[in-house]
């Protein structure tokens, strides 16, 4: 059974690094993969999604606080740049992203422009997800549902 509050996404292998991913909630699935050589580039990738939920999220924050105080703005328009780098192990990760939101207005056009722009970050869940560190714990199930891999911190309420 869910909790209110929990989000669930289901992903079911489809071929090599394709993946469906199943949202619920009668919304569409989307089809990811990883970039040749690894997969066919069928989809976006984990990372492009990854940034993609950062960008939207922020932007989807900037219009609620917009809209808070009143505001109707036009449609903004965000691009985000994060860089694949190694780490010390050589693993590849995404150490910052840059994101760049373009208004439709001219600042005059808004009103409590400075207000929105100084809290409307703290209204976006995945931004600041990804800046607090996001527990991530894992378990692994064989076809039976044996566990072979387990972390109990959630089961355990860590």
């Amino acid at each position: 059974m869910s909790e209110p509050n929990e989000v669930r996404v289901v992903l079911t292998q489809q071929q090599g690094y394709a993946f469906l991913v199943d949202f619920g909630d009668a919304l569409p699935d989307l089809l990811t993969d990883e970039p040749a050589p690894l997969g066919a580039g069928a989809g976006p990738n984990p990372s492009r999604l990854l940034l993609a939920a950062i960008a939207n999220c922020l932007s989807a924050s900037l219009v609620f606080a917009l809209r808070k105080f009143k505001n109707q703005p036009g449609p903004i328009r965000a691009e985000i740049v994060g860089e694949l780098v190694r780490n010390a192990e050589g693993r590849w990760r995404i150490p910052k992203a840059e994101v760049e939101i373009h208004l439709a207005e001219a600042p005059g056009a808004l009103e409590h422009l400075d207000r929105v722009l100084e809290q409307f970050e703290q209204f976006c869940v995945v931004t600041q997800s990804v800046r607090d560190g996001i527990d991530v714990a894992v378990t692994i199930r064989d076809a039976e549902g044996r566990v072979l891999k387990g972390d109990k911190s959630f089961e355990a309420g860590a």
